[in-house]
């Protein structure tokens, strides 16, 4: 009987094999054989005032290398961008940095980051486009409520007159944002910018548009500033996170367990 179960399975027609092939090649793309892929995200990540798209570089690989579609503006007149530096650059032009990104780039379904300042850039994007943006993420970021300025949460160093000057040198160096590595600290002082004045003192509208939008912060730093923001943001029903001791710039000194938490998201 073996003989005959062996003789029968050598004479199989090639067609039903080849039939038979397909099948099983079609039953696993459709995902009911094996596992499918997960879904890789877009990530746009907005640095804060006085930094450019260069302080992500080390959150930028580790996305990438799991094979995530990432983007790192930079802003108006800051880091390889800051020969533009000029009195006009204001908030809205920093929102039309980030919406334009988008629309060149024909991006979608993104989950928006922004640091520090580039909370009320993300904002303003927001209000803008949308339906193009998965999630907005507040990382240690301030969070503007409608007709206010970063002026209004964090006022910048002024002059006698009250008027802020249309260039603002950052208040501290890298130790001041709780970068703590040595060569870190060099590396970041190195590239730090002076700040386009206006971008401090433009409110931001906040209409509503965006309520639909899922939204999340994350806490690094001790800063009132971003610990009132995130006791706010709670409140507004947010998702908060926090990365105890990271500092104000995670993104340098704690790559690998912030990167962790935005692929969560």
């Amino acid at each position: 009987m073996d003989e005959n179960i062996k003789n029968h399975n050598m004479t199989v027609p090639k067609h039903f094999r080849i039939t038979l092939f397909l099948l099983l090649s079609l039953y696993s793309i459709a995902g009911f054989g094996y596992p499918t892929p997960k879904k890789k995200n877009v990530y746009v990540l907005v640095h804060g005032a006085w930094h450019g798209g260069w302080c992500w570089q080390k959150m930028t690989m580790l996305l990438r290398e799991q094979g995530h579609e990432v983007h790192t503006p930079t802003l108006t007149g800051l880091g390889e961008r800051s020969h533009l530096l000029n009195p006009n650059i204001d908030l809205n032009t920093h929102i039309q940095d980030v919406v334009s990104l988008f629309e060149f780039e024909d991006l979608t379904d993104v989950i928006l980051v922004g640091h520090s300042y580039a909370g009320m850039v993300i904002t303003g994007v927001a209000e803008k486009i949308p339906g193009r943006i998965r999630q907005l993420v507040y990382l240690d970021a301030f969070l503007p409520e409608d007709g206010k300025a970063l002026r209004d949460y964090a006022p910048p160093s002024s002059p006698p007159t009250g008027e802020v000057s249309w260039r603002v040198k950052a208040f501290t160096d890298a130790k001041g944002f709780g970068v703590t590595d040595p060569k870190d600290i060099a590396w970041v002082n190195s590239r730090l910018t002076d700040q386009p004045g206006k971008t401090m003192g433009q409110p931001v509208r906040v209409s509503g548009v965006a309520d639909k939008i899922q939204k999340s912060f994350i806490l690094l730093s001790d800063s009132p500033w971003f610990i009132e923001a995130s006791e706010r943001a709670q409140r507004k029903g947010f998702t908060l996170f926090k990365l105890p001791d990271a500092g104000h710039d995670g993104m340098i000194t704690k790559p690998k367990e912030l990167t962790g938490i935005l692929v969560k998201l």
